[in-house]
């Protein structure tokens, strides 16, 4: 040490342990063994067996960037970490295998290692390019394990549009489990926001069967586009399975609709007359609104029912129709028989609508007025009449609008 010999000899002689051991301190610092003690609680691992799983413990004496897999005779290597920094550390680190290795397989994102002779391996390269690798014998027991397909799924329709018209408005997704497993169900927007469908339910193995109704789950509206949906199966093994495919939206809105004006006249009939229901209504949503029942002109009496008219053709198909409707303050029907007169939201004849006889759809922006009449054959001096729009199943979007007295004389 050339520096002492400037110190007077019997100062040396007292700075030299401190001298020395400042040296030893000064080595410490610079590290020490890449790798230190690497052991494995076992050297046989049956997973599907054990009731806890194998764990790997390992020093690391300086920083590193650390691999540790396992690697089988016929040469295959399952990657368990790959170029983790560890930083050096006096306590050692734990790896905890549960017997399950990620895949570079797209539908199998992780599954149990076939039973087997393998050797843990882990290697640590420090920052300076020096190299550390230690392995280990295991033996994998047990038998496999079959995984949690997700066997015949099916999205239909693979387009929807979310707005309540009942054509499509929801996605049907059905599959089979041939094992018990751990399901989520998830949509990823082209924004990239996860919108949840499924989340964390067991099932077993059978046919499955989930809707979705194009929306998130507070019930807020999604944007249209192509999205893409994600099925995930894990076993209680650590097996992990997905499959993932392409689902459209469409036309997506809430559809909205007010009464623009109404009015019943006369206000004063003889009992068999005719009082007329004349009705003005305009979407004010962003979505079509679909239509069908008796067209503009159309004729009750006040012994009749909508759903009961012409044979009953108005409700033969399914909801989701929107239609105005006249009722009277007296009525007891209730329920579905509230709004006994009905007409379809069109003022033009069933063979000029968007599809002849059938539908027609009052567009965004749009109005019309329609015509009703009413035949007065109820032995009533005074009727509260009023009117209201009606979408087949859903509800009544207005309601007793529009009220008016009819006085009936006999």
């Amino acid at each position: 040490m050339p520096y002492l010999r400037q110190i007077p000899a019997h100062l040396r002689r007292l700075l030299l342990p401190f001298s020395f051991l400042l040296t030893m301190l000064l080595v410490g610092c610079g590290g020490g063994s890449l790798l230190g003690e690497v052991s494995a609680s076992a050297t046989t691992f049956a997973p599907a067996e054990a009731a806890a799983p194998l764990t790997i413990s390992y020093a690391v004496g300086r920083q590193a960037n650390v691999d540790i897999y396992l690697l089988a005779v016929d040469g295959a290597r399952y990657d368990l970490r790959r170029n983790e920094v560890r930083p050096a550390s006096s306590e050692p680190y734990v790896l905890r295998f549960d017997g399950t290795a990620p895949t570079a397989d797209p539908t199998i994102l992780r599954r149990m290692l076939p039973p087997g002779d393998y050797q843990v391996v882990l290697a640590a390269t420090a920052v300076d390019g020096q190299q550390a690798e230690v392995r280990l014998p295991l033996t994998l027991a047990g038998s496999e394990i079959p995984l949690p397909t997700i066997e015949n799924l099916a999205v239909s329709p693979q387009t929807i549009s979310p707005n309540a018209d009942a054509l499509d408005d929801i996605a049907e997704f059905t599959y089979r489990l041939p094992v018990t497993a751990t399901v989520d169900i998830s949509v990823t927007a082209p924004s990239g926001e996860v919108v949840p469908v499924v989340t964390r339910e067991e099932e077993g193995p059978f046919e499955q069967h989930h809707v979705w109704n194009g929306k998130r789950p507070n019930g807020s509206l999604l944007s249209a586009g192509v999205y893409t949906y994600t099925v995930r199966a894990e076993d209680r093994y650590g097996n992990v399975v997905q499959r993932q495919g392409n689902i459209a939206l469409e036309d997506v809105g809430h559809p909205e609709a007010r009464i623009v004006a109404a009015y019943i006249a006369p206000q004063r009939v003889m009992l068999g007359s005719v009082i007329t229901v004349t009705v003005r209504v305009r979407n004010t949503g962003t979505v079509p609104i679909r239509t069908y029942g008796p067209a503009t002109g159309y004729e009750y009496s006040t012994d009749e029912v909508f759903s009961s008219v012409e044979a009953g053709r108005y409700t033969a198909q399914a909801g989701g129709f929107w239609r105005v409707g006249v009722d009277w303050d007296a009525n007891s029907g209730g329920g579905a028989l509230r709004y006994p007169f009905r007409w379809a939201l069109s003022d033009r004849p069933p063979e000029a609508w968007s599809t002849p006889g059938v539908e027609d759809f009052l567009m965004p922006g749009e109005e019309v007025e329609i015509v009703g009449r009413v035949r007065m054959l109820r032995r009533e001096t005074r009727m509260g009449f009023y009117v209201g729009l009606i979408q087949d199943g859903v509800g009544f979007f207005q309601d007793r609008t529009g009220r008016t007295i009819v006085e009936v004389g006999f």
